[in-house]
């Protein structure tokens, strides 16, 4: 059974994917907070990062520096779990909001 993951986490994991090698703390929270229109706290996404990796769905690395002398960024990617547990929760998404197109557009 895959681990529970929050929805600040799937956003993190989401991110993650969209940002493949780029995926660096500032970047996930640029691209969270673009998406969900709301604050994010990079205390909370590093926070959501070690939580992703403890249940195994994240790893960690340095990427390389841009210049010499530079600090090595650390850059973030889905394990196979984690590729797993995102594949699973759109397929679940996507199930649940088929039809629903009408409704939600006429929303205010």
């Amino acid at each position: 059974m895959p681990p529970h993951v929050g929805d600040f986490e799937q956003l993190v994991l989401l991110a993650i994917l969209k940002l493949e090698e780029a995926a660096t703390g500032a970047a996930i929270r640029e691209t969270v907070e673009d998406a969900s229109r709301k604050r994010v706290w990079i205390g909370a996404v590093y926070t959501a990062l070690q939580r992703l990796e403890a249940k195994g769905l994240i790893r960690a690395s340095l990427g390389a520096a841009a210049e010499a002398g530079e600090r090595r960024i650390k850059v973030f990617a889905l394990s196979t779990q984690g590729r797993s547990v995102v594949g699973q929760t759109y397929d679940t998404w996507t199930r649940i909001t088929r039809g629903l197109k009408p409704k939600l557009e006429s929303l205010p």
